[in-house]
């Protein structure tokens, strides 16, 4: 299908979907749960092929974001499964009103439309995003990238099977063939078939769609995410959450990126930082993580001299930028120069410093005393999450169900006339 066809086709299934009950559409998420693990096979092979596509051309830890597998995919029908026990957001009165005149107001939970979400390497955003725009009582139009495109297609055609078994039109789920900028363009500019915009990806993309889109955008989280260690840390922990921040998962959006440093604390606390991310990573035969310093930094450990730009890059890899810092305020105004709004924590047993930090710093998740990597559609409770939204309108952190729904006033009368 070209990428017309499908938008008109999404047009097409948009009205049922708004219209299926709970009932339905968790029968079709649960079909399709099913229908993943029983394509497992076919699913890892048409992965392999895009592995061995683009192994020379990208990173090992982006070829770790592409790669699907058996846990993974056995993940990606639980992540279904658990969308569908949640409560069905449609028809959910969020405000209830009686007037004086007897009319009843009711503020309604209404679908959004048809959602478009356009994404890069990561597989298993072809599930989640199906499953929750299915159960928010959307269509969805998928695009994306290229070096995924074999995965995607052959998870998009299982999930189908879900929504056929389930009487639903299985043009509510479409992928888009063309991998060129032209479908992406297309999307964007797709006023008055595409009601809601999701880039997920790099910071290129992100900036392509909220530049260039026609119709709403959400932007998404490139994560330049913050630990602020303060004077009074508990460094045992501090040490373990960096490292979980850091390196557990680098390719994501939620990884650690910066680590601030309290200035009283940065000659007895960077040395065992060093210690554990370089040295200690390598003796269990784990990736080191490299350290990039200021000239503050660097006076105490060794490492490579930070560059000009090393305070804004998501590097999404095993490199971690550090500054010494002599309070919190300063922590929370480099934070505030340098973020993009993502997640930022503060390691800290001084409640007001912790009091402050939440106050003043204006990102989407802002933890006390806990790893970054928790920003996730999962973790919060969400079942998945559709992205994670740096912007205020209309939606802020990790995108579940609730984030996927517009609403109506539907007025409820007995006669009356103005």
């Amino acid at each position: 299908m070209t990428t017309q066809e499908i938008l008109q086709a999404a047009q097409t299934a948009r009205m049922p979907l708004a219209l299926a009950d709970a009932d339905t559409k968790n029968a079709a998420l649960e079909a399709m749960a099913v229908a993943l693990i029983a394509a497992k096979d076919a699913i890892l092979d048409a992965n392999a092929k895009d592995l061995a596509a683009a192994r020379g051309r990208v990173s090992d830890v982006m070829l770790d974001r592409l790669a699907l597998t058996a846990p993974r995919i056995e993940a990606m029908a639980q992540g279904i499964r658990e969308v569908a026990a949640l409560p069905d957001p449609v028809g959910r009165v969020l405000n209830r009103v009686e007037r004086p005149n007897g009319l009843v107001i009711e503020k309604t939970a209404v679908p959004m439309g048809v959602i478009a979400i356009i994404y890069e390497s990561r597989p298993n955003v072809t599930s989640d995003a199906t499953a929750l725009a299915i159960k928010s009582g959307n269509a969805c139009i998928l695009r994306c990238g290229k070096e995924a495109w074999r995965s995607a297609n052959a998870i998009v055609t299982v999930l189908r099977q879900g929504l056929k078994k389930a009487g639903l039109p299985e043009t509510a789920v479409c992928l888009i063939e063309d991998t060129t900028h032209a479908s992406a363009n297309a999307l964007m500019t797709a006023v008055g078939y595409v009601d809601l915009l999701i880039p997920r990806g790099g910071a290129g993309l992100i900036r392509a769609c909220v530049q260039n889109a026609k119709v709403p955008c959400i932007q998404t989280g490139t994560g330049i995410c913050h630990v602020y260690v303060d004077d009074t840390a508990d460094l045992d922990k501090a040490l373990d959450i960096i490292e979980n921040a850091k390196a557990s998962r680098p390719s994501v959006c939620n990884a650690e990126e910066v680590c601030l440093v309290h200035s009283s604390i940065a000659g007895q606390f960077l040395p065992r930082l060093a210690q554990r991310l370089g040295p200690d990573r390598a003796a269990k035969g784990l990736h080191p993580v490299e350290l990039r310093l200021d000239k503050r930094a660097a006076a105490i450990i060794s490492g490579t001299p930070a560059g000009e730009k090393d305070f804004d890059t998501e590097f999404l890899d095993y490199i971690l930028a550090v500054k010494v810092v002599d309070s919190v305020e300063e922590a929370i105004g480099h934070i505030a120069e340098h973020s993009t709004g993502h997640s930022e924590a503060i390691l800290t047993q001084t409640q007001a410093h912790a009091d402050l930090f939440t106050a003043a710093v204006d990102s989407a998740a802002v933890y006390v005393n806990c790893s970054t990597r928790f920003t996730d559609g999962g973790e919060f409770g969400l079942g998945c999450e559709m992205g994670i939204s740096t912007q205020k309108l209309h939606a802020r952190g990790p995108m579940g169900l609730a984030e996927l729904c517009s609403y109506k006033y539907i007025i409820h009368g007995n006669g009356q006339i103005r």
